[in-house]
């Protein structure tokens, strides 16, 4: 068995002391808030939706000479799509569940 290869588990003091109870201000504004989360993936979304849409519309005319990335794009664009609407789908359940829950 080799021991030097043990001597390096332990302690690691890139690891820092668990804080418990509320965050403090830095921590809470040092990322982007939930509603700028959810803005900006619906944005980007949004952007995909209309790019693949342009793609179909030169496919129709026939100015589209990789028939191939067409559909990669429309196939990501539309896992992007059910993806948005099961995330939406859970939130609407945890609201339900949390508006019928009794005090």
């Amino acid at each position: 068995m080799n021991i030097e290869a043990l001597q390096g588990v332990g302690a690691h003091d890139e690891v820092g002391p668990l804080s418990v109870g509320r965050p403090s201000a830095a921590e809470v504004s040092a990322g982007p808030s939930f509603s700028a989360r959810v803005s900006g993936g619906l944005q980007e979304l949004n952007g995909q939706l209309l790019a693949v849409q342009g793609d179909l519309q030169r496919l129709a005319v026939g100015e589209v000479a990789n028939l191939h990335e067409v559909m990669v794009r429309l196939e990501e664009s539309r896992i992007a799509l059910q993806f948005a609407l099961q995330v939406r789908n859970r939130v609407l359940e945890a609201y339900q569940d949390v508006m019928r829950m009794q005090i």
